[in-house]
């Protein structure tokens, strides 16, 4: 029998990991580059899987595309990296126990679960040309293995189909049980892409085999498709830096044949998997025939609880009227007696919201989501809550924006944040698993009730999203490009760096006006020309034009003089911004709250709506 006969008829026994194996003997940069270097290396492996019992093994190419092997320099011997494979590969089946096995052309995925914001086409067109290769070098086949954006992989599966008629073993990873990245339900990837054309789906690596039988048991599928599960050996631990994996084969065996019963046709073994657990697999498909699995046409769905009745947002308020909110800094210390007095007097003096940092500038201050609930109940004031990718990786990204969703704060300020150097823990680690960018759609996802990983949350969340914006740059329309990104990625309105130009608002109105989003316009006012000085010249993204610097300088060292000529200086700004802009955003500086409380009491007293409407709501 071909290929295709056996693995659709037959349950097959296929190979476990090469890179794990390749790196517990030492190897730690690019496996596939050993092709060329260490080719004994790669067939002892093949060998050792073989003699195991392993009827299918793939090419030592899983990351041999272009793309990935930049990383190292290598893009250029794809091509020789991706030929050596195949032959060594076949080498391996000629000089083993067993001379009768396939050889299947191993393709992985490029885009991870890091969320990279690639070109898809350009990751697919990578993927094609390594595909092209192997197809040259004859393989029995084809094995596209962890897939974790299924764009890439189906993407792929259709292209290659056009291509060959050799068969395709297609296998996504899951971000959790029964789901892909995204949300989207497996029983519908296995289907879309069996009907793309690939001969067996299925799943392997990011997981062992107790979750991989649960997905594949949840498994609703229109067609009796041949699957694919190739496991990690277990979870990963790590120990003296490495990491390291269970040594279970029997449990690989008793698995085994339980995904034999729910009609998986080829089964072997991803990461930590060696040709130990492979003899086990053997001895769980030795005389078993595929199962048939029932036929579910229609997949049940999952219901969604619908979110509470929410309030207002800060976007909803200012596409109405002209908005006001204040940033009011979390203390660095634990008495807050002065920041609530603070917030107190804001909110009388007629703010809309206030907006608490999230350890601005590497420092640690009171938990702003915290202080948040506390303003809540204490000053029935909303808040603009800034979130930093600095200081949580994902799964603290995701546990934090549920709890904010639970305690009712909606409304975010996305920021990558400073880095940890320049804060009181230079040593600290900034963690920045994602940018602001990068976080955006990860939101809207929760906002359509899925979770980073794609599972469903039981309900949608109700944030609201706003992101930096600094004008202060010499291109402006470079500026204004990355807003554009930023909305396309899934920002609801903007909040800029703080301006020290009049003439600017002008330039940021005609920059931004075919925008469909509001923006907040930053006015803070100075408090000395020490602190003029320092803005200009040290803080990244604020530059004062030098007629502010001048101004003051003349106020010289009197605190009351130069807090007077600050004011001075910010409500002009905040005049002239109101004529452009809906959305005031007044940076209160060291908590004196008294000059953010007597500029938004001078804003209250203007009469000027924004002279430009379509900047209200085109």
């Amino acid at each position: 029998m071909n290929l295709r006969e056996t693995v659709t008829s037959s349950v097959v026994v296929a190979d476990g990991a090469m890179g794990t194996v390749l790196y517990e003997a030492g190897y730690d940069l690019c496996f596939e580059e050993l092709n060329l270097s260490k080719p004994n290396e790669v067939v002892s492996i093949h060998q050792a899987y073989l003699n195991a019992g392993a009827t299918v093994i793939q090419t030592n190419t899983y990351a041999a595309n272009a793309h990935k092997l930049a990383r190292y320099g290598l893009q250029e011997d794809m091509k020789a990296i991706n030929e050596a494979a195949v032959k060594l590969a076949k080498q391996a089946v000629q000089t083993s126990e067993k001379k009768q096995a396939f050889v299947v052309g191993t393709v992985g995925g490029i885009q991870g679960f890091q969320f990279e914001q690639m070109d898809r086409n350009d990751c697919v067109e990578s993927l094609n040309q390594q595909v092209d290769v192997l197809l040259k070098a004859d393989v029995d086949g084809l094995l596209f293995e962890t897939f974790y954006d299924f764009f890439e992989i189906k993407e792929l599966v259709i292209a290659t189909r056009k291509k060959t008629d050799l068969p395709i073993i297609a296998n996504v990873s899951l971000g959790d049980i029964s789901v892909l990245k995204g949300g989207i339900p497996l029983s519908q990837a296995l289907t879309e892409l069996y009907e793309a054309g690939a001969d067996v789906t299925g799943l392997n690596c990011r997981m062992g085999p107790y979750h991989m039988l649960r997905s594949i048991e949840e498994l609703e599928l229109p067609y009796d498709i041949p699957l694919a599960c190739y496991p990690n050996a277990s979870l990963p631990g790590y120990r003296d830096g490495r990491f390291v994996y269970a040594s279970n084969t029997d449990y690989f065996t008793s698995m085994s044949e339980r995904f034999i019963n729910e009609g998986v046709h080829v089964i072997g073994g991803c990461c930590g998997t060696t040709p130990a657990h492979i003899e086990a697999i053997k001895q769980a498909a030795s005389g078993r025939s595929p199962v048939t699995r029932n036929i579910r046409k229609h997949a049940k769905q999952t219901e969604l609880v619908p979110p509470s009745e929410t309030k207002q947002s800060i976007k909803d308020v200012v596409e109405q009227k002209q908005t006001i909110i204040v940033e009011l800094d979390p203390p660095k210390k634990l008495n807050i007696d002065k920041f609530i007095e603070g917030a107190k007097a804001l909110k009388a003096a007629g703010i809309d919201a206030l907006t608490l940092a999230d350890n601005s500038l590497a420092s640690p201050r009171v938990d702003n989501q915290t202080l948040a609930m506390i303003v809540k109940e204490e000053v029935g004031l909303q808040s603009l809550v800034h979130l930093t990718c600095r200081d949580r990786n994902l799964i603290g990204l995701q546990s934090h924006l549920m709890g904010l969703d639970l305690a009712g704060l909606s409304d975010l300020l996305l920021i990558t944040g400073d880095p940890s150097k320049i804060g009181d823990f230079p040593g600290a680690t900034s963690v920045y698993d994602v940018s602001s960018t990068k976080l955006l759609p990860l939101i809207k996802q929760m906002n359509e009730g899925i979770s980073f990983s794609g599972k469903t949350l039981g309900k949608k969340t109700t944030f609201t999203t706003a992101a930096a914006f600094n004008p202060n740059v010499k291109h402006l329309d470079k500026a204004v490009k990355r807003l554009e990104k930023k909305i396309e990625a899934g920002a609801d309105y903007f909040l800029t760096q703080p301006i020290f130009d009049e003439s600017q608002f002008k330039q940021i109105y005609e920059a931004t006006k075919h925008l469909n989003v509001p923006i907040f316009v930053g006015i803070m006012p100075l408090t000395s020309s020490r602190n003029a000085e320092f803005l200009h010249n040290e803080v990244p993204g604020i530059s004062l034009s030098d007629e502010t610097r001048a101004r003051m300088a003349r106020a010289g060292e009197d605190v009351a003089k130069a807090e007077q000529e600050g004011l001075a200086i910010a409500k002009s700004l905040a005049r002239e911004a109101a004529t452009y802009f809906n959305g005031i955003y007044l940076i209160t500086p060291f908590l004196r709250y008294h000059l953010t409380v007597e500029l938004a009491t001078y804003l209250r007293k203007q009469t000027t709506a924004p002279l430009h409407k379509e900047r209200e709501l085109q």
